[in-house]
């Protein structure tokens, strides 16, 4: 399964849901893989995976494609381990901006699609963090994936930029990837003690969105994992917030 992240609105939390769900994969046996496709690398200091060499980050894997080699390098090289069983990364890198204009202008978009499918039979799961825009990189993983997951923050801003969002996604299932589904919108940060996030849940359910049931809630739990570069699931597993990722997980995994 080849799961992947995406919104167009950033700070929705889309990275801590990244690790932590890919973390909570790994803890169940599952061998499971990382890819930071976003340029800010959140995934990978998270991980305190930017100690990895850069020869080995998403900008060298990408980079091949448009330089010449005698031999590439299989997609599987590239993947490290973390410091926690089962799961691995390939460490997101700031140069994959200088690389986008050259490898969209030679036309390398399903370049990742055929990395992607060469590590199915290496990992059981694989979860992509995108940019917060429908860039070559997005596009390129929703090209690639099986499912997409939009985590929201339960604000107007994101109700309002979900139906241009999912139009998208029905183009390039159309265009590119007829098998990819959106998985389901996860209600992330979200606050259940004010009124307007359970009126904009609500309201997407009611217009047939595939609103995840299980809401994340916001804590100060999330900062402390970040600090500890550390995920819930180890840092915390009988904590609330922790509980609810491991929900939001199962509700994944059994649909």
């Amino acid at each position: 399964m080849i799961r992947v992240l995406f919104n167009k609105k950033g700070g929705v939390g889309k990275s801590s849901l990244v690790v932590n769900l890919a973390a909570i994969s790994a803890a169940q046996g599952l061998k499971t893989l990382i890819l930071d496709l976003d340029t800010q690398c959140n995934t990978s200091a998270y991980l305190s995976a930017l100690a990895i060499s850069e020869e080995d980050s998403i900008a060298a894997l990408f980079e091949q494609q448009i330089t010449f080699h005698l031999r590439k390098r299989p997609a599987i090289d590239y993947c490290q381990p973390t410091q926690f069983d089962n799961l691995y990364i390939i460490r997101g890198s700031e140069r994959i901006k200088e690389l986008e204009s050259e490898l969209d202008s030679r036309h390398k978009i399903y370049k990742l699609r055929d990395a992607l499918e060469s590590l199915r039979e290496h990992f059981d799961r694989i979860y992509i963090d995108t940019p917060p825009a429908l860039n070559f990189y997005s596009l390129s993983a929703l090209i690639g994936a099986d499912s997409c997951l939009i985590p929201i923050d339960c604000d107007d801003f994101a109700r309002q930029g979900l139906y241009s969002l999912q139009q998208q996604i029905f183009e390039i299932q159309e265009d590119h990837n007829e098998n990819l589904t959106i998985e389901g919108i996860v209600a992330n940060q979200y606050m259940s003690n004010a009124k307007l996030p359970g009126k904009i849940i609500d309201e997407l359910i009611a217009e047939g969105y595939p609103v995840i049931a299980e809401y994340i809630p916001q804590s100060v739990k999330m900062r402390e994992s970040h600090q500890s570069k550390t995920p819930l699931i180890y840092l915390a597993p009988k904590h609330k917030l922790t509980e609810a990722l491991f929900n939001c997980y199962r509700a994944l995994e059994t649909n």
